[in-house]
């Protein structure tokens, strides 16, 4: 088990979201898991997860170690583009989920990694050993995947300070614009439908998405955007924001799906650069589309043009 201290300088902010912002290799319901079970104190005393903290408070997080993990390692053919003793970089397929959850227990690239490499960081707790960031399901593309606490983080700080480069490619409905743009807005659970995130100002963290377009269409438009921050569904909710939904994405697209040979959302994760964890060289790694959304752009050359 490890401990932190904090002595807290802001005010009024939620403790689940306050830690959650300060350690983001720990999710919200991670912490509000941690609050419930009294790992989490104010000031030596147990509190709930909406209490709001108050400037000069004591907080001591109380981080279980991890239990055995119970997630099966599967023999898979994964593309690992990348891979030394530190880190891995793997393509994901669309279709396939990152880590285990209730109910899903296989089948998911973390069972594919546990088979593929014995020493993965557990950091992350017991059903995402390595898993430093993610992708959507139906999202492609590029991960980095951290083989142990150092590299894990490493990794984490990059993501937190934002030098981390994470480029996606999406082919989106109607005709952009703006060559480039800037999408500043900041996101939250819908409360709605708690499944869907949304541009709120309640309860929500700030989003920033850069984007630009590589090839119009008629009727659609194949963007590029990257990532300054890296919330839930950011890419997919945004480019919906402004008008302009990814074609065939089941939650924020159009309610009718689009005749388009792809299942899932157009979207993959295309590029990906970080510092070394051991080295601290720059490296940077590149996936192509993959063969589905090729498959819709020569739909579109062909129809569109």
């Amino acid at each position: 088990m490890e401990t932190y201290l904090l002595t807290t300088e802001e005010k009024g902010i939620r403790i689940d979201k306050y830690i959650s912002d300060k350690f983001p290799q720990w999710s919200r319901s991670q912490v509000q898991s941690w609050l419930k079970e009294g790992n989490i104190e104010v000031n030596g005393e147990p509190v709930k997860s909406n209490y709001k903290i108050a400037v000069g408070d004591e907080i001591e997080i109380n981080e279980p170690d991890p239990v055995p993990l119970n997630v099966e390692a599967e023999p898979m053919d994964l593309d690992i583009i990348y891979e030394d003793s530190d880190v891995l970089v793997v393509n994901k397929p669309r279709g396939m989920v990152v880590h285990p959850a209730p109910g899903n227990y296989s089948g998911t690239l973390v069972n594919g990694l546990m088979y593929h490499c014995k020493d993965l960081s557990g950091i992350n707790g017991v059903l995402r050993p390595g898993i430093v960031h993610r992708i959507d399901k139906d999202t492609s593309g590029l991960l980095m995947v951290a083989k142990n606490d150092m590299a894990h983080e490493s990794l984490v700080e990059q993501l937190k300070n934002k030098t981390t480069k994470r480029r996606y490619l999406a082919i989106v409905i109607g005709v952009v614009p703006h060559d480039k743009g800037t999408i500043d807005a900041p996101i939250g659970r819908n409360p709605e439908d708690r499944q869907s995130m949304v541009v709120t100002d309640k309860n929500s963290r700030d989003a920033v998405t850069h984007f630009q377009v590589v090839e119009r269409f008629q009727h659609h438009t194949l963007v590029s955007c990257e990532l300054e921050t890296g919330r839930t569904h950011q890419i997919r909710v945004h480019m919906k924001y402004i008008g302009f939904p990814i074609i065939n994405d089941p939650k924020y697209g159009l309610r009718k799906k689009q005749d388009f040979p792809i299942d899932g959302q157009a979207l993959h994760a295309e590029l990906l650069g970080f510092v070394h964890p051991r080295t601290k060289e720059l490296v940077t790694f590149q996936a192509p589309l993959p063969e589905d959304m090729e498959a819709c752009l020569e739909q579109l050359r062909k129809s569109e043009k």
